[in-house]
């Protein structure tokens, strides 16, 4: 691992979260393949469950059911792909106002999306791309996140991007940029690991430097996920089990500054679920 010299552990220390926004534990993302097992009324080894928001936001059969009936049991905390808040097409209010609806409908935790641009020209391109990390990327991206705040009627949780590619136009490291836009838009954070390794794998970056500096107090919960080594570059493809590389930079981050909210990742050739309860314990291993 990059920076793998410098992985040491620190004392835990007690960090104030700029926003009253609970510690949910370990779960997992709630998927289709795992609707029956996770409604029988089976003992779950998860303590809440993450729904991918757009799945459920123009439904009123089944998975809206089987959200419900999850809801009565688990916290739920939504993460999106689709809010375009890196993009210069106009806000989709009418998006936010479905995603706040669905929000209030089931009691989400909270409402979360990602630090890109998924569309231009009213189109969706079904991926998320990076931003320039540049002043003026940054004073357009608050004003968008503070909208769409307004909005939602909640502080967002935005996710650190995976990254293939830097611009020649970048001013400033992805940390800092990330930083300054959730100070300057008072938002929240989801420190994925698994995208800081492969963003720092595919850069030739230091992990550890890294997290060093992100802002604490603004994170409010944790992804893990598998991706794809291809000896020159990493994909973050969340196709498999959290690498044992991934899992030592977690527990930096538990020694560092304590248990956080956690979702373990799995999206292509999902596993039964048992599978994923195993990655689960493992991280509640590490959290103590």
């Amino acid at each position: 691992m990059q920076g793998q010299g410098r992985l040491r552990l620190q004392p835990q220390v007690t960090l104030p979260r700029r926003h009253a926004l609970p510690e949910l534990g370990v779960g997992v993302g709630l998927r289709m393949r795992h609707f029956g097992h996770v409604t029988s009324g089976a003992e779950l080894g998860v303590d809440l469950f993450e729904i991918l928001t757009e799945n459920f936001l123009f439904t009123e059969g089944r998975p809206m059911a089987i959200l419900e009936q999850v809801r009565r049991d688990h916290q739920i905390v939504m993460h999106g792909v689709s809010m375009n808040l890196g993009s210069t097409d106009p806000l989709d209010t009418d998006h936010l106002r479905r995603v706040k609806a669905l929000a209030d409908r089931i009691e989400a935790a909270w409402v979360g999306d990602h630090v890109c641009w998924t569309g231009v020209a009213g189109r969706n391109g079904h991926d998320l791309y990076p931003v320039p990390y540049t002043e003026e990327a940054l004073a357009h991206m608050v004003e968008r996140v503070k909208r769409a705040q307004g909005v939602l009627g909640r502080p967002l949780v935005l996710e650190n991007p995976s990254t293939y590619l830097t611009f020649a136009t970048d001013g400033m490291p992805e940390v800092e940029w990330i930083a300054r836009l959730a100070e300057a838009s008072d938002c929240a954070l989801l420190l994925d690991v698994n995208n800081v390794y492969v963003t720092c794998r595919n850069h030739s970056l230091d992990p550890i430097a890294y997290l060093e500096q992100v802002p604490w107090e603004r994170v409010v919960q944790h992804h893990l996920a598998g991706h794809t080594d291809h000896g020159t570059h990493c994909i973050d493809t969340h196709d498999g089990p959290v690498c044992d590389d991934v899992w030592a930079l977690y527990r930096w981050v538990v020694e560092r500054v304590g248990p956080i909210t956690t979702i373990v990742e799995w999206d292509g050739d999902v596993p039964s679920f048992d599978v994923l309860e195993a990655e689960v314990a493992r991280a509640k291993a590490l959290r103590g």
